[in-house]
């Protein structure tokens, strides 16, 4: 047989039939993700905000929110390069614009469309039956912060965001609430990074509801935070300070007590935990955390201490959301309403990215949503948009089929260090905390509770006018007069003062205890440190109030 017929023998025709929208809005697709961000989504939003064009031009304005998608999707080329990728599956008979063509387009999109369009696709995605989303009866979520998405380095950009302390690029402060249990973002809100994640969290409360349960870490530490919380309905499960010292008001079988902070009744847990690896080593930790959930029948100790661990699943959203997809990269734009515009594109890019993985795991019964893989749903998702593939597809595209194909094993217990995974500056020494360098699997966990520490003195009750006049002992004064005298070799603290009075700012306390020591009615052992004088300790009040 010739050569040439053999050759020929080897070559099979594929054809494939595209299916986009018609017209200029050709270009206005993102493959498999098109069908959770629709057209009639999109163009309803661009009439809401008004960003609707009333002439029709070459590149409509629902081409560009589907191009800062797709933008956000290859973070690695520049804005001719995204075109190409996501017009080379449809053929000719589209536009080929500039570069700066393209930016134009960005800014006669703006940014309220972006950010209406992530206003619709988060929330929460977990069915009530979606394995691992629940504790008892609650939903679990998490606030978190992260302040390592960095920008251009151009003078707009520090104006608003401030220059890095070691010479790297401004960086956006992201705060996000989670469903935890499939990652997906509830709110967000963003900006300088010295507004403070309280500040940041403090705006997103609006989303919480009483089915759900909030976890965070000691950043969030605050009485005015727990007490926000607790008035939208939501129960608490948070870590806190270790200088705290909160009332024992009840200790409980579990060896957890009741207390208060801020005025919300909590229940303080206190563990020290055991981690022993698959090499031989081990290490140590300790946790103090509070929650609302004062039942110590229905919700044990224990099972509170290991529910602490979801909220990690947070820190996973945002490698997702930093590295699988920026890579690690900057962002694009020189100017904060850029920023602005390219963050909420973002959130809406991975926001679509979770919707696509959750569908297909609830698609096969029993599947939890954290053995799908982010990287495969984002890579197949590419490839899609480069094919212009499955835009009108229905029920579980090939995302889906893709993910639950290659779904994970069941999660290894694995422990890793924390550290920083894009530093500041290359000359910072990670700061050891006790855990191992790199990843080892978990061979054992031991949680050991704590007994509650043994009740503090109370302040007594007085009969002493609040507001004794000059040369009197004020109500307070002599309710702590009283306490120094009881143990008269203690040095007392001057926050322990504080939280045993209850309703004084630190501050206050300080410069109380300044006049007082002033007036010769308690003394200062060093700074912050106080105890009853010599005189005081022999005295009675009736003496004293004769000063």
């Amino acid at each position: 047989m010739p050569s040439h017929h053999v050759l020929s023998a080897l070559v099979t025709a594929i054809t494939r039939t595209v299916t986009v929208a018609a017209g200029r809005f050709t270009a206005g697709q993102i493959g498999g993700l098109t069908p959770f961000l629709p057209f009639e989504l999109v163009d309803a939003v661009l009439e809401e905000t008004r960003a609707v064009q009333r002439r029709l031009r070459d590149l409509p304005s629902r081409v560009g929110v589907y191009f800062l998608v797709a933008m956000c999707l290859f973070p690695e080329v520049g804005y001719r390069l995204v075109w190409d990728k996501l017009t080379s599956g449809i053929g000719g008979g589209v536009p080929a614009p500039s570069a700066k063509g393209l930016r134009d387009l960005r800014r006669r999109v703006g940014c309220a469309p972006m950010k209406a369009l992530f206003e619709v696709v988060a929330g929460v995605l977990a069915q009530p039956r979606t394995p691992g989303v629940r504790f008892g009866p609650y939903r679990t979520v998490s606030f978190d912060g992260c302040s390592s998405i960095k920008t251009q380095d151009s003078e707009r950009n520090r104006g608003w965001l401030g220059r890095c302390p070691h010479g790297g690029y401004p960086q956006v402060e992201l705060m996000t609430l989670v469903e935890t249990g499939t990652r997906s973002v509830i709110g967000a809100v963003f900006g300088p990074t010295r507004e403070g994640e309280t500040s940041y969290a403090t705006r997103l409360l609006h989303h919480l509801d009483p089915g759900m349960l909030v976890l965070w870490d000691r950043g969030f530490d605050s009485n005015g935070f727990l007490a926000a919380v607790h008035a939208t309905g939501a129960q608490v499960v948070g870590r806190i300070r270790q200088r705290r010292r909160p009332p024992v008001l009840q200790p409980l079988a579990d060896s957890s007590y009741l207390s208060v902070i801020g005025g919300v009744a909590v229940r303080i847990i206190e563990a020290k935990v055991h981690v022993t690896c698959s090499d031989g080593s081990s290490f140590d930790g300790s946790y103090r955390l509070v929650t609302t959930l004062l039942d110590a029948r229905r919700y044990p100790a224990d099972r509170i201490v290991r529910l602490y661990h979801e909220r990690w699943e947070h820190e996973s959203a945002y490698y997702a959301l930093r590295h699988t997809i920026l890579n690690g990269r900057v962002l694009r734009s020189c100017d904060p309403v850029g920023v602005e515009q390219e963050m909420w594109a973002l959130l809406v890019c991975y926001q679509l990215l979770r919707r696509a993985m959750v569908e297909a795991a609830e698609s096969r019964a029993g599947t939890d949503p954290d053995r799908c893989g982010f990287t495969v749903a984002l890579h197949t998702a590419r490839d899609l948009l480069v094919r212009a593939e499955e835009v009108f597809e229905q029920g579980v595209g090939a995302i889906g089929r893709r993910v639950l194909s290659a779904l994970s094993p069941a999660r290894r217990p694995r422990v890793s260090t924390r550290k920083v995974k894009s530093p500041i500056s290359r000359y910072a020494e990670r700061k050891m905390d006790g855990r191992p360098d790199h990843s080892r699997t978990m061979t054992s966990v031991t949680i050991a509770l704590l007994q509650p520490p043994p009740p503090r003195p109370t302040l007594p009750a007085t009969t002493v006018p609040a507001h004794a006049g000059p040369g009197r002992i004020s109500n307070r004064m002599a309710r702590v007069l009283a306490v120094l005298q009881a143990e008269p070799e203690r040095q007392w603290r001057a926050r322990e003062i504080a939280e045993l009075l209850g309703d004084v700012t630190l501050v206050a306390t300080y410069r109380q205890l300044a006049r007082w020591t002033e007036r010769g009615l308690i003394r200062r052992v060093r700074t912050g440190r106080y105890t009853a004088t010599a005189s005081t300790g022999t005295a009675t009040l009736r003496d004293l109030r004769k000063r």
